[in-house]
């Protein structure tokens, strides 16, 4: 496919912005090539500023859970324009989103909207300290919770082994109060409970991992995490940012029939408008300012462009049947790539949480980030770009994942298996 339009604008991209990008990952770094300019998009594909079209499986990274530009999502957003983009003050539209986000996310009894969701767990974070008056975090490792300070550590040697800084520029006092443990291992957390006793105010999970791949929570383990913050006073938050009204309409909780103390969203409440959300119990919550004397704010908070996009698109997923015929095509496209990487003689571990799915290059099964770590990036980089070639957009990394939509249909879905099937013998050559 021809795209030097592409490389151009990424030329002259390098110069105005760090790495020609605004956002990482949308570099290829670890896929090798340049990243492609995405021109428009509707429905399940994109295409890029030289007029190649793609089935895209990225979908802004989770939100477009309807498809791009849904008919209904374009009309109430550009009534909503007629109307003023920003005001700086309250509106009846926050309250209309709100209350679904209620009614529908079973830990939820008040909620604070914000424009990202990295704003939505670093006061989530705060507000978890304030109630607890303790410090520490608990987090896991190849877990992401945005770019805050204090959620920027990897682990360190050790069970008990404090944080280090994982990116220059963030402190190694901040870092100190932040705790690693293993996904889906409760005795790391116990582990490390025990050795900070009295100390933790939170543990801040992705109850399905979404940053490392796509990898499930194993029986028991969020239960788990449930009977250890009961015992010992500590706040359980949930980073639903990318699983809130994705692998079920309640999120996550819903789906594994836990629930935490507060969660965090996302993506798909702003049916792909910047947007964020953090909510919870109304005891923690009324802590907050003005409320409360724990301060947070946000000139964009709640705007009405925002809040129209999510209400009209959350809308669209009560409706009969959404989330059956979502997973019947999720679940036919994983069975189909891993059909295709059999028949090639090609070692794949596919991993699927409803419309949530990765194919891992690897040869077991994937629970927990020491395990994704070893997956072949550069096999999947090769398969990147094979399926790049063939009109197949995925995520440019082998621990992102794979997001099926509303809008793909069964015909997307068999281009995309056969796609693989190329692929996958490419790779086998």
């Amino acid at each position: 496919m021809n795209q030097d339009r592409s490389s151009q604008l990424f030329r002259k991209a390098t110069t105005l912005m760090p790495g020609g990008v605004n956002s990482p990952v949308r570099a290829f770094r670890s896929v090798g090539g340049e990243p492609l300019f995405i021109e428009r998009a509707a429905g399940s594909r994109i295409c890029d500023a030289d007029g190649n079209e793609y089935t895209d499986y990225v979908g802004s990274w989770g939100p477009m859970i309807v498809g791009h530009c849904h008919p209904n999502v374009v009309r109430a957003v550009s009534s909503a324009l007629e109307k003023g983009s920003s005001f700086g003050a309250p509106s009846e539209l926050e309250i209309q989103l709100a209350e679904m986000v209620v009614d529908a996310v079973p830990s939820i009894e008040m909620v604070r909207m914000v424009s990202s969701g990295t704003e939505a767990t670093m006061s989530a974070i705060r507000l978890a300290r304030a109630y607890t008056r303790r410090d520490a975090v608990i987090k896991f490792a190849g877990c992401y919770h945005g770019h805050a300070d204090s959620l920027l550590v990897r682990a360190g040697s050790g069970a008990a082994t404090f944080g280090v800084p994982d990116s220059p520029g963030v402190p190694a006092d901040f870092a100190r109060h932040t705790l690693i443990a293993e996904y889906n291992d409760p005795d790391s957390v116990e582990a490390l409970v025990a050795h900070n006793k009295g100390t933790v105010a939170c543990i801040i999970i992705e109850p399905v991992a979404g940053n490392m791949g796509t990898i499930a929570p194993q029986q028991g383990f969020l239960e788990a995490l449930r009977r250890i913050c009961d015992r010992e006073g500590i706040i359980l938050i949930f980073d639903e940012v990318m699983t809130g009204f994705r692998v079920a309409y309640g999120g996550a909780q819903e789906l594994y029939g836990v629930i935490p103390d507060m969660t965090t969203l996302g993506k798909i409440i702003g049916g792909g408008l910047p947007v964020g959300a953090f909510g919870g119990r109304k005891d923690i919550m009324e802590l907050l300012s003005p409320a409360g004397g724990v301060y947070q704010a946000g000139t964009l908070s709640g705007n009405p462009l925002a809040m129209t996009a999510g209400i009209a698109t959350l809308s669209l997923l009560r409706e009969e049947g959404f989330y059956r015929d979502l997973e019947a095509k999720s679940a036919r496209l994983s069975a189909g790539l891993s059909r295709a990487a059999a028949d090639a003689g090609v070692p794949v571990c596919s991993a699927r949480v409803g419309s949530m799915l990765c194919t891992f290059f690897a040869s077991s099964e994937i629970s927990n980030w020491t395990a994704a770590a070893g997956c072949d990036t550069a096999a999947f980089g090769r398969y990147f770009r094979a399926m790049l070639d063939q009109g197949v957009y995925l995520a440019p990394s082998q621990f992102e994942t794979v997001f099926v939509s509303g809008a793909h249909s069964d015909e997307d879905i068999d281009r995309t298996i056969d796609a693989a099937a190329r692929a996958f013998k490419i790779l086998a050559a």
